[in-house]
């Protein structure tokens, strides 16, 4: 099968099937068109597609690996001035992987929203959103040309939006979305800033005709600069990455995000939406590597990213915004794999971080229906004998995400550690640092959050001082499929007061999630535990990337690492004597020592150093600071314009000052208008004298 093309038809089809299913969803299943279709058709019509996408793109896999390949045009836009306008699909091994990714992810999360949203009044609009964002993300993943990761790219942000403000009866939900939002334009203007310099100076959009003049632009610099026109595009791409994939400082939207509810927060802000930056970066790997100052750039933000956002995983008590912050670290450790010139490590990061984070996004979810919707974890301890399935997929996630051995964190995490090691470019030092410090910290806050939710005594049904967080208030009803404890409807909680109590009242006990809700989980599990193990030779030190990813020969990391492999078993064996292994068997045991046996530590701990707590508390400041600087500015400069463009200028001058000059003239013409017929016979008289005393002269000469 070496060399043959791929059916063009079939993969057109993969996109084209969740499109479908969100077309009948969001269309037939809405009070727009009238209901036409209920829920079961909706969600039918929705999980079918995305099942044919994921058969389709498994296929696809494995015509790849047997050497089959497409590279084309599926419809021609238009062109002008030359440069053509295409739909294109680039099948090679990283885009077929990606699809199985996210068709995968996808389709356990159509699932668990069944259970998840069943009582919600969205359930058809969250399906049709679900479906549209599985679409725009294979549309990005698979495209040929900028233009298509273009709208693949503004596609999934689109969606994200919608999903992040899914309960637009709430505020905190309205302020999320639209953070995200203008935080994505800001990473979006470098992204497109950066295709239109590629544009401007190769004069074609397709990957490959832009990669086939990669040495001639390597020797440009920018106009007016000494700076290499490479660099600067590179950067400007990578400043789009840092929007989608949450960098700092381009990060806080994600943490936000959590407004949504618990299935879109493992699909878009886990496991596919945030890791398309990666994706791009290792996409564009063969121009990245003429450029080292881009290189370092990422590095040093990844290295930021992935230790102080896991700073702010130790402090936070609402269950989903700590593995959002874990989301960030994690992002951050791939960021710094491609800054080491390890794409590979990095996408294999990406794959594997996709199943582990989202199984405990899910999990989350779950633990937040059997709580009746509270996710304070300091609401919660002993559910293990009460939600057993959760339990048990939690720790291996867990697990997984500290990168314990024969896990697949394990195999990915420990590859970009010494891929990082062995990389000699500017800010290897920092990103050394950074990465190893956060294995501990990666280890502490998520064995806290395990410790605290599934071990220790019964903290729930009981009045606490601190406040209920219900940020999901009225979609895990689905589970119950009964009224809340109010005795209200789901879905008429978003109207009663904010301060209103969620969780578990004296005397109720949690119980496991439906069969619906728990399936995915155990279906995330599997890879979560084995496809580090059984896919890590292939994909960082055999063929699988080949012709896809392309090192230069000065950066040698890969080279090493792959002279240092023996096998996924002897690896394993290895760590047992490395320091990343001993750092997390710390962090975990740190975690059972806080939180298990003397709770007084951390109490000791805040009150000791208050300043630090406080500074995590306030994530740094870095929304006060957007909120001074870039919020403050705008308001600034748009009252400025207000009150001298609009007000003194436009309004002053231009409107009310031509009518001032208009009638002052006029009120003095009007002293002349007296319809008297002497004063005008006067006048004329004056007038004839002037004019004759005018021309005298010229007559006498």
């Amino acid at each position: 099968m070496a060399g043959t093309l791929l059916n063009p038809n079939l993969l057109l089809a993969v996109p084209l099937a969740p499109l479908a299913g969100a077309a009948v969803a969001g269309l037939l299943g809405t009070k727009f068109f009238g209901n036409v279709v209920g829920r079961k058709t909706s969600h039918t019509a929705t999980i079918l597609g995305v099942l044919v996408a994921l058969i389709l793109s498994v296929m696809t896999l494995n015509d790849v690996l047997n050497g089959a390949t497409f590279n084309g045009t599926i419809y021609h836009w238009m062109t002008v001035a030359g440069v053509k306008f295409e739909v294109g699909f680039q099948i090679d091994s990283l885009s077929a992987m990606m699809m199985c990714v996210v068709t995968f992810v996808s389709l356990m999360v159509h699932i668990y929203t069944i259970g998840y949203m069943a009582e919600d009044e969205g359930y058809n609009r969250f399906f049709a959103y679900i479906s549209l964002f599985t679409f725009s993300m294979l549309m990005l993943v698979m495209a040929n040309n900028f233009l298509q990761l273009f709208f693949g790219w503004e596609a999934v942000g689109l969606v994200s939006y919608l999903l992040i403000g899914f309960w637009y009866t709430r505020p905190t939900a309205i302020v999320a979305n639209m953070k995200a939002f203008l935080v994505n334009r800001v990473g979006d203007f470098g992204f497109i800033l950066g295709i239109g310099l590629l544009l401007a100076y190769a004069g074609t959009m397709n990957y490959q005709e832009v990669f086939a003049k990669k040495e001639a632009l390597a020797m440009l610099t920018l106009p007016g600069t000494d700076w290499m026109l490479l660099t600067v595009a590179c950067i400007c791409l990578f400043i789009g990455a840092m929007g989608k994939s949450a960098q700092f400082p381009l990060h806080v939207w994600l943490p936000d995000s959590m407004e949504g509810p618990t299935p879109i927060s493992a699909l878009i802000h886990a496991a596919t939406m945030v890791t398309a930056g990666i994706f791009m970066v290792s996409r564009m790997s063969p121009l990245f590597e003429l450029s080292d100052t881009a290189l370092s750039f990422i590095l040093v933000i990844g290295s930021i990213t992935a230790l102080f956002m896991g700073f702010l995983g130790i402090i936070q008590n609402d269950i989903k915004r700590v593995v959002a912050y874990s989301t960030l670290s994690q992002l951050g450790y791939m960021t710094v794999a491609l800054g080491s010139s390890a794409y590979s490590v990095a996408v294999f990061h990406l794959m594997t971080h996709a199943f582990f984070k989202a199984l405990l996004f899910l999990g989350a979810g779950s633990v937040i229906i059997g709580m009746h919707h509270d996710q304070d974890i300091r609401n919660m301890g002993g559910l293990r004998k009460y939600m057993p399935i959760t339990w048990i997929t939690s720790l291996l996630g867990s697990l997984a995400l500290i990168g314990t051995p024969f896990f697949s964190g394990f195999y990915s995490k420990d590859s970009i550690i010494e891929a990082v090691h062995e990389t000699h470019i500017w800010g290897s030092g920092f990103a050394n640092f950074a990465v190893l410090a956060g294995v501990f910290v990666t280890a502490f806050y998520s064995f806290r959050m395990y410790f605290l939710v599934f071990h220790g005594k019964e903290r729930f049904g009981q009045a606490h001082a601190h406040d209920h967080h219900a940020h999901d208030a009225h979609a895990p009803k689905a589970a119950h499929g009964a009224h809340d404890d109010h005795g209200h409807d789901a879905h008429h909680e978003e109207e009663e007061d904010d301060h209103a109590h969620h969780g578990l009242e004296p005397g109720q006990k949690p119980h496991e999630s439906p069969f619906v809700v728990w399936f995915p989980l155990v279906m995330l599990a599997i890879p979560s535990v084995l496809i580090g193990y059984l896919t890590i030779e292939p994909m960082l030190h055999g063929d699988f990337f080949k012709n896809v990813i392309f090192i230069g020969e000065n950066h040698k990391a890969m080279e090493i690492l792959g002279e240092e492999f023996h096998g996924p078993m002897a690896m394993a064996i290895h760590s047992l004597t490395t320091l990343p292994l001993w750092l997390a068997i710390a962090g975990v045991a740190t975690a059972y020592y806080c939180y298990m046996i003397n709770p007084r530590v951390p109490a000791w701990f805040f009150a000791k150093f208050k300043a630090i707590h406080t500074l995590l508390d306030n994530k740094y400041y870095m929304d006060k600071f957007n909120e001074v600087v870039f919020a403050g500015g705008a308001r600034l400069l748009g009252n400025g314009l207000w009150n001298v463009g609009d007000k003194t200028l436009i309004d002053g001058l231009l409107v009310n000052g031509s009518a001032k000059v208009v009638n002052w003239f006029s009120k003095l013409t009007r002293l002349g208008q007296t319809g008297y017929i002497y004063h005008y016979a006067f006048v004329m008289i004056l007038g004839i004298l002037g004019f004759l005393v005018y021309f005298l002269p010229f007559w006498h000469a």
